[in-house]
């Protein structure tokens, strides 16, 4: 095998062992990581103990329950419009609410209950509170109906931390219980509490990285599959080329064989001298 051959050869196999890298990459990508159990998440911890501020919420942090104390600041309370309870259309009742311990201040909203009528919102309880609630990812922003309504679309700190000029967490939690300086639980009125459960532990496939997973499969076979095919035309033109030569060589012998032999008859007169005459018998 020429070594031009050999120096292709090794960059072929080099380049499937990229594309094979690369296909598994893809593979460990298709099936999404379940939940944390609930073993973990339904275990009840300080919020300053699960999330640092000023960071995103990773999916081994949501959905867990936490606790965390401080004072809600009713003056800052929004609606968030079209959230569903028991199959019914109303409001999210949002205020924002401080974090004892918190590295930098912050602040995180916390969702105090829904109701069917905007009217029936409830005043924040004053002073300091304890909420006990489930951690969850903020959501993305949206543009505000054009009706005049002071509700928001969407929960999202990124949109509420310019509206209420106040750092937030990354994260916001629905108020399972809130409880008074004495333990007792904060009366919430004609607001329901916003109970939302653990994510079903289940994994799901993407069905897109499979495909290019099976992609990059395909492209480490065909570069060997192209050094194979460019090796066997180069070697199948050299075998033609040798039998054109040999070809070239068998028209060429006949016009050169007597003259390397040198015992051809010569006709007479070829300017050849006689030999004796043979004597006559008397």
């Amino acid at each position: 095998m020429k070594p031009r051959w050999i120096a292709a050869l090794v960059f072929a196999l080099a380049l499937s062992w990229v594309f094979v890298l690369l296909s598994q990459w893809q593979f460990s990508t298709a099936e999404s990581e379940p939940p944390p159990p609930a073993a973990d998440t339904e275990n009840v911890r300080p919020l300053t103990e699960v999330f640092t501020p000023a960071t995103d919420l990773m999916g081994k942090e949501a959905d867990r329950m936490v606790t965390f104390t401080g004072a809600f600041d009713d003056g800052r309370t929004v609606l968030v419009e079209e959230r569903l309870q028991d199959g019914e259309t109303g409001w999210w009742v949002v205020t924002p609410m401080s974090v004892d311990g918190a590295p930098g201040g912050e602040w995180i909203p916390v969702v105090r209950g829904w109701i069917a009528d905007p009217q029936d919102a409830e005043p924040a309880p004053e002073g300091d509170v304890t909420v006990v609630g489930r951690l969850l990812p903020p959501e993305a922003p949206e543009p505000r109906q054009p009706d005049g309504s002071d509700a928001v679309p969407t929960l999202s700190p990124a949109e509420l931390t310019n509206r209420w000029d106040l750092p937030l967490y990354a994260a916001f939690v629905p108020a399972h219980e809130t409880l008074d300086a004495a333990g007792e639980p904060v009366d919430a009125g004609a607001m329901e509490p916003v109970v939302i459960g653990p994510q079903p532990q289940e994994t799901s496939i993407n069905w897109m990285n499979v495909f290019y997973a099976v992609e990059w499969v395909i492209f480490a076979g065909f570069s060997v599959f192209l050094w194979w095919r460019l090796v066997a035309d180069d070697h199948r033109r050299a075998l033609e080329d040798a039998e054109d030569e040999d070809d070239w060589e068998d028209e060429e012998e006949p016009a050169d064989g007597p003259d390397r032999a040198g015992s051809a008859p010569r006709a007479p007169g070829d300017g050849t001298a006689p030999g004796p005459s043979p004597a006559r018998e008397p």
